[in-house]
């Protein structure tokens, strides 16, 4: 199996490491060529340095035989252009695409892509930790 990880923060390091643990084939994409270091020493996967934006970057990577990707970088605006290319210029079904902002999660949820939210994911696990079973918020 081949997995695409866009972005080398925490999440896409540790993501990439136990992809590659699991024997996939891994490639992690981060603008900032510093950022591999997370992956360690042992990484065994591949490693590309560039914009996760850039299609010419996106098929070098090896995004049209992926299949996991996962769009994990800090930039909000970047995940969103980056899983609508992958899905619509590549025809990409399976693209997680990181979104913080919950409100835009849900609308671009809406709109066809697989997104997931930290900020409800902690919400959700304070609330639970706490035992508090929360009624649906006005507005939300």
């Amino acid at each position: 199996m081949k997995a695409l990880v866009l972005g080398c923060g925490r999440v896409g390091s540790i993501l990439a490491n136990l992809l590659a643990a699991n024997n996939w084939e891994v490639t992690v994409v981060d603008i900032d060529p510093n950022a591999f270091v997370a992956l360690g020493e042992n990484f065994t996967g591949r490693q590309i340095a560039g914009r996760v934006t850039d299609e010419e970057l996106l098929k070098t990577a090896g995004v049209e035989s992926a299949d996991l990707i996962a769009v994990l970088t800090s930039d909000e605006i970047a995940n969103l252009m980056s899983a609508q290319v992958i899905k619509q210029k590549f025809g990409k079904e399976l693209v997680l695409v990181r979104i913080f902002d919950p409100v835009k999660a849900g609308a671009y949820r809406e709109l066809g892509l697989k997104t997931v939210c930290p900020t409800n994911i902690e919400v959700e696990m304070i609330l639970k930790e706490f035992g508090i079973k929360p009624k649906k918020a006005k507005g939300g």
